[in-house]
């Protein structure tokens, strides 16, 4: 038997997500979660606007890993992100010559990130969702930085065609915000969800 000062192990979670990126922020806020990647195809999914878009992308990711034996008894958490601009949401490029032009038409302007997070408690079944966003300002990198940029193969990967986090780094003037949520999850978002669901942060550290 244990003794009566052990602490009860933390809920399990679950990011249904492949990115590199929102697992280290869980990691580095104290949570230990397991990957499940969710397999939603985002091309099939609309929405009137970016942020809703952003959201019915996290609502789905979420909803298909929960609905998923490994997830039992676990909080699902599920998010997506893309870049509003000009009233468009711009996800991951779909080539280098689309990056290229992306970042051509970014430079010296704002866009805004749009990040939808939603979590699912598989035990009560209960769900909730918002959509954080988050103002980032372009520098305005050389056509020479550009392509050295879309040749390093980072921005095909990420919403937006760049990240705070990596090489675009230089490239970003500010953000008006949350940093995690252009990153690809918001804290302070996910707390809250969390506490509507009655359940604390602090609960789920490792």
């Amino acid at each position: 038997m244990g003794r009566m000062t052990d602490q009860p192990s933390p809920r399990p979670v679950v990011l249904a997500s492949a990115s590199p990126a929102r697992l280290n922020l869980l990691r580095q806020a104290g949570l230990a979660p397991h990957v499940i990647v969710s397999g939603v195809d985002e091309d099939a999914l609309n929405a009137d606007s970016p942020a809703e878009l952003a959201l019915v992308l996290a609502e789905a990711k979420a909803a298909v890993v929960a609905g998923q034996e490994a997830a039992a008894g676990a909080l699902v958490i599920g998010c997506d992100s893309v870049l509003e601009l000009d009233g468009e949401a711009l996800g991951k490029p779909a080539d280098a010559d689309e990056a290229t032009a992306r970042w051509k038409a970014m430079r010296g302007r704002a866009g805004v990130l749009r990040t939808g997070h939603c979590v699912i408690d598989t035990v009560s079944g209960r769900q909730v969702s918002a959509t954080a966003s988050t103002t980032v300002r372009f520098g305005e990198p050389t056509d020479a930085e550009v392509a050295a940029y879309v040749a390093s193969g980072e921005p095909l990967h990420v919403a937006g065609a760049f990240t705070l986090d990596g090489l675009s780094a230089p490239f970003i003037d500010g953000i008006d915000g949350d940093h995690g949520n252009v990153i690809g999850l918001s804290m302070p978002l996910l707390r809250s969800l969390l506490g509507e669901l009655d359940v604390s942060i602090t609960d789920l550290w490792a």
